[in-house]
């Protein structure tokens, strides 16, 4: 495993745009394909984004594409959420997962991540 630390979070009116970051410690993220996720109230944690080790690939959420960019940064073992456009919707706490190394690829369940951060909080006003 390894340990995540969210940052970026706050509270924003709709239209507005945020940037969350998840740094890495203790192990590289090197291999590790990686995930952000997020669980409002109520509901269950959902996937957001995915971004495979190498950055080759990224996958998105409907709800989420073509407003939110998953990147990251290996040489400081950052992950990165950059979300435009927030709706009330996107209310949530977020969570960086990292799947373990030698996984096949990005997952879009939660359970298949086996280091999680412990969350940032979202909150979008309209």
């Amino acid at each position: 495993q390894v340990q995540l630390v969210e940052s970026g979070g706050g509270l924003v009116q709709a239209g507005d745009s945020l940037r969350l970051s998840c740094a890495a410690s203790g192990r590289t993220l090197t291999g590790r394909h990686m995930g952000w996720f997020r669980q409002a109230p109520g509901r269950e944690r959902e996937f957001v984004a995915g971004i495979r080790w190498n950055s080759g690939t990224t996958n998105y959420a409907d709800s989420v594409k073509g407003r939110f960019t998953i990147s990251r940064d290996n040489a400081k073992n950052t992950v990165y959420l950059q979300m435009n456009s927030l709706n009330p919707e996107d209310t949530a706490v977020y969570y960086c997962a990292a799947r373990a190394r030698g996984s096949w690829d990005i997952s879009i369940r939660y359970h298949e991540y086996d280091s999680w951060g412990q969350g940032t909080q979202v909150t979008v006003s309209s």
